[in-house]
């Protein structure tokens, strides 16, 4: 049996995991690949943003600080306004693939529900981004 999203490490897993799925992707690798020049870096930076969505009521060592917005609009806007809604599914598709091969639980269901919320505001914040 599977255990739940319960540490950093849990969630540094997931993360990791999910981005080589991603880096692979022939439709999504090249918006990460070609923008993400160190890997390690945006790994950490990435496990520290889910650490604190996942578990906002701990005490926590890391909490993320940043503006996911601005960096995913200004992405799209570098490659010619391209990103749809299609890329928002993949994306979701692999990190529920990745979170059912690894964990089950509480913590991997709330996984998947902010991954959802956060897909839709994004997409929808990037397209309104466009007519400004």
């Amino acid at each position: 049996m599977k255990q739940d999203l319960q540490t950093r490490a849990d969630v540094n897993l997931l993360v990791t995991e999910f981005y080589k799925k991603v880096r692979a992707d022939d439709l999504l690798g090249p918006f990460f690949n070609d923008v993400i020049k160190d890997w390690d870096a945006h790994l950490e930076k990435l496990t520290t943003f889910w650490e604190t969505s996942l578990f906002m009521t701990r005490k926590l060592e890391h909490k993320y600080h940043g503006d996911p917005l601005e960096v995913h609009v200004k992405v799209d806007r570098e490659n010619n306004n391209s990103i749809t809604e299609l890329h928002f599914g993949l994306w979701l598709n692999l990190w529920f693939e990745t979170i059912e091969e690894l964990f089950q639980g509480e913590y991997a269901e709330n996984a998947k529900r902010r991954a959802r919320k956060m897909g839709t505001f994004l997409y929808l914040k990037i397209f309104e981004a466009r007519s400004k």
